[in-house]
């Protein structure tokens, strides 16, 4: 598509060529983004008052949010296809300025969503180590799960796709096993169960939200995607189609099997369903999915927020330092940030952290699905080796229905989560300016202009201290 962003450190020439991500590598490292299973979704029972609206949620929001998600992306990363993502979507539709802000609020809420997992992790094993209960041991457990972890994500991208595809079958392989025993026990009617006293909107949707989300994260690593014009488009189909089977069929299965009550269902929950359904060692292994599965997400989140503070160093957004790579070509300093962002937001509750992260990345999305329709009215001719098959009214009524959503999900949002979302917000408006007078300044070296390319075009005018306007945006066009 374009010439690779030369960043001229003094590490660029012990840095050995990372091999491309290849379609099924991408595929699961968007599952990973997205789902990693259905470890997570017990919570959708029991905020939705039983299983009718958990399963109406995984059958419904996919058409009005996950599929339309898919969709910008796959035109937008293929047009871009550039690591930093969303952020040179956004300057390019909006300027600098506001793509700066969106990669601060992405950027802040992947690493929100990655300190989940770790959480997620010690939860499914608490049910069989009860010692991890324990905040002595249970604080050990969560740095030396993140350390481990940040250290096989330094060793390179590759490594982490054939990971993510190995990772998945085994994870979920137990699930389909319970499923076909489950198969004898189910009663569908057991499927139509709602307490409406007993529901939790707010809960609910952002359980739903949640886990259907981040469709767009893979695109930060738009640059390391071999062919992305043909492999993008249908990377994010096949990963569609597995996430909603990761999700249903356990469920299905679960509910409808067993008549437990909907407040049973909680975070590590499916660990007792498989016990209840095929015995101890089905439970076992269950567990052990969980642990391998959120392994799975943490890498594919971690490279994502790592590669989109990378893209933003090359375009010049970021101080240089954030752009150096590792032997194995991966961004050492971008790594290591996300990864102490992790740990300091790991104490949070499950459902504090998905209400935060939630919010700030509805704020994102909007902003995305605003670029995708100014872009398709402002640069009608972009080379688009992917294209949406819909007109200009088309694509606005495609971004409609999940723009109405994310919007409700800010709405029912908590009085904490404004504030705090507030002031990571103002922090962002804070920052770009900062950033400026520092680059003016060369209190810090950025990369130079004169080597900066955005898709084989001179993006030195798509620095921090350009003005913002359709001069911004044709910078950034391959």
């Amino acid at each position: 598509m374009g010439e690779e962003i030369i960043v001229n450190d003094e590490t660029s020439s012990e840095t050995k060529p990372s091999p491309k991500l290849t379609l099924l590598p991408l595929v699961f490292l968007i599952f990973y983004e997205v789902s990693g299973g259905p470890f997570g979704v017990e919570d959708s029972v029991k905020s939705g008052g039983g299983p009718l609206l958990s399963l109406l949620g995984f059958l419904i929001f996919p058409l009005i949010w996950s599929i339309p998600e898919a969709l910008v992306t796959a035109e937008l990363a293929t047009s871009f296809p550039e690591n930093g993502g969303y952020v040179v979507w956004i300057s390019s539709a909006f300027g600098p300025f506001w793509g700066f802000q969106e990669g601060f609020w992405k950027w802040f809420s992947g690493v929100m969503d990655n300190a989940l997992y770790p959480v997620l992790f010690l939860d499914y094993l608490k049910h069989s180590f009860p010692v991890l209960n324990h905040v002595a041991a249970r604080v050990p457990a969560l740095l030396i799960i993140t350390f481990s972890l940040t250290y096989l994500n330094y060793r390179g991208l590759h490594i982490v796709g054939i990971s993510a595809v190995v990772l998945a079958i085994f994870s979920l392989c137990p699930f389909v096993v319970m499923a076909l025993l489950a198969i004898p026990r189910i009663r569908p009617k057991r499927w139509l169960v709602v307490d409406t006293r007993k529901i939790n909107w707010r809960g609910y949707f952002n359980t739903m939200f949640w886990n259907l989300n981040y469709w767009d994260k893979a695109s930060t690593l738009a640059g390391e995607v071999d062919s992305p014009g043909k492999t993008f488009p249908k990377a994010l189909f096949g990963a569609v189609l597995l996430v909603m089977g990761s999700y249903l069929i356990p469920l299905m299965a679960g509910t409808g099997a067993l008549t437990s009550s909907s407040e049973e269902w909680s975070d590590g929950y499916f660990a007792e369903v498989g016990m209840l359904i095929g015995g101890v060692w089905l439970k076992g292994w269950i567990q052990a999915a969980a642990a391998m599965s959120n392994l799975g997400l943490f890498e594919a989140e971690m490279s994502s927020d790592a590669f989109q503070l990378l893209g933003m160093s090359e375009i010049g957004m970021l101080p240089a330092f954030f752009a150096q790579r590792s032997k194995y070509g991966t961004p050492t300093i971008s790594i290591l940030c996300s990864a102490t962002g992790v740990i300091f937001l790991s104490w949070m509750s499950f459902q504090e952290i998905i209400e935060f992260l939630n919010f700030l990345y509805a704020l994102g999305m909007l902003l995305e699905f605003a670029a995708f329709v100014k872009l398709r009215i402002k640069k009608p001719d972009l080379n688009r080796p992917y294209r949406v098959p819909l007109n200009t009214f088309g694509v606005f009524m495609l971004c409609l229905p999940p723009s109405l959503l994310v919007i409700l999900v800010m709405v029912l949002a908590a009085p904490r989560t404004f504030l705090i979302s507030g002031v990571i917000i103002i922090l962002g408006f804070c920052l770009y300016p900062l950033l400026t007078l520092v680059k003016e300044k060369r209190w810090v070296r950025f990369v130079p202009e004169e080597t900066r390319t955005v898709s084989g075009v001179p993006s030195g005018e798509s620095g921090l201290d350009e003005e913002q306007g359709d001069e911004s945006s044709a910078s950034l066009l391959p």
